[in-house]
């Protein structure tokens, strides 16, 4: 989903309130020029999807007002520059100390590994697997997991969540394939599928070792 693919009148609204901060329905009736019952039911139906929230504001006698405002993922369809800074600071990384940014990737990977381990711990290897997969989830990866026909695993990213990075530095993807490996030392990991490449998704094939 991104603004662009909303209604006018649903785009209207969430430029109104990232513009506002917060604001009642009938304050963003008045600027948009519509109704107030209008507004409420573009409202309710963006709240659904997520993109807007409410709180209640008291003042005085009588039912408390709603204060809407936008919620994280309608924050999130607004343009970002996260990617053109990661990828400016990198460059400068690279053009100072080309082994510095091998340290910082391996960092990340560091990091990663010992927070994936304490929600790994004491699973078999598809329970790992399984946890593996939300945690790439969590991550914005879009991934799920399934078991194959000869008994090994799919992990499926239908999202890269550094694309923008990962474009322009290796060094993110070969990371992400090493941190897999990490997290599940007594399997084989193999990337079948690969974004940068030119495919939809990433996928990784996970065997166990000891087949």
């Amino acid at each position: 989903m991104s603004l662009a693919t909303l209604p006018p009148t649903r785009q209207s609204l969430l430029r109104e309130l990232k513009h506002a901060g917060e604001a009642r329905a009938e304050t963003l009736a008045e600027r948009l020029g519509i109704t107030v019952s209008g507004v409420r039911q573009q409202l309710a139906s963006l709240q659904r999807d997520g993109l807007v929230a409410w709180r209640e504001q008291r003042s005085g006698p009588g039912r408390p007002k709603h204060l809407w405002t936008l919620a994280p993922a309608g924050e999130a369809l607004f343009p970002q520059a996260y990617d053109e800074l990661s990828n400016e600071l990198l460059d400068g990384v690279a053009a100072e100390d080309p082994d510095m940014l091998d340290r910082l990737f391996s960092r990340r990977r560091e990091r990663r590994v010992e927070q994936a381990h304490a929600r790994l711990g004491g699973l078999g290897l598809a329970g790992r697997v399984a946890e593996l997969a939300r945690i790439l989830d969590d991550d914005g990866y879009v991934a799920t997991w399934s078991t194959q026909p000869d008994g090994s695993f799919l992990v499926v990213e239908q999202h890269c969540a550094i694309f923008a990075v990962a474009r322009r530095y290796r060094h993110a993807c070969a990371s992400e394939l090493e941190f897999i490996r990490a997290v599940l030392p007594d399997a084989t990991v193999g990337r079948v599928a690969h974004i940068v490449e030119g495919a939809t998704r990433c996928a990784y094939e996970i065997r166990s070792a000891a087949r």
